[in-house]
């Protein structure tokens, strides 16, 4: 008799207990191991994924605070260069005010300096006119003076004629 492929007798019976211890051996000796070896690295994905989540919450935080510090810093920057364009108009204005006064200070002195330069050239004048006219009157009355004489009549004109009129 041939036998078919699957037949039932004592060897497929030790073939099924068989096969059933070597699947509760095969359960106890890899099925929990690898079992808690996959538990294991599904827990360590989930972890280093929540650690990522954290990370990149931390990132954002961080980068929200650095732009927040960003802000600050070119508002400041901002107000330095406001305070400084101040302080500097001050400034200048200051140096145009100082300058101002130097140049009226200046005007003054050229002004006073004017005024001697001018009453020294009268003062001159006065003493030439005086002369000339000493000397034209010498001339036609033929008079000879001497220095003292000379001086003496250069007064006595200039109080006749006045000051006043020579300043006119």
């Amino acid at each position: 008799m041939k036998a078919g492929l699957v037949e039932f007798s004592w060897t497929f019976v030790f073939q099924i207990v068989n096969t059933i211890i070597l699947f509760l051996a095969l359960r106890k000796v890899l099925f929990k191991p690898v079992s808690e070896f996959m538990q294991a690295r599904q827990d360590g994905i989930a972890a280093s994924m929540k650690e990522a989540e954290e990370k990149n919450k931390e990132a954002e935080r961080r980068m929200k605070e650095y732009q927040t510090k960003l802000d600050f810093a070119e508002e400041e920057g901002r107000e330095i260069i406001k305070e400084a364009t101040k302080k500097a108009e001050m400034k200048a204005s200051e140096i145009i005010k100082e300058a101002q006064k130097e140049a009226a200070k200046m005007m003054e002195r050229a002004e006073a300096e004017i005024k001697r330069q001018n009453e020294k050239a009268m003062n001159q004048l006065k003493d030439e006119v005086a002369s000339l006219a000493i000397m034209a009157a010498g001339k036609i009355i033929d008079k000879s003076l001497d220095e003292e004489k000379h001086h003496g009549l250069i007064k006595e004109f200039i109080d006749e004629v006045g000051d006043a009129r020579w300043q006119n």
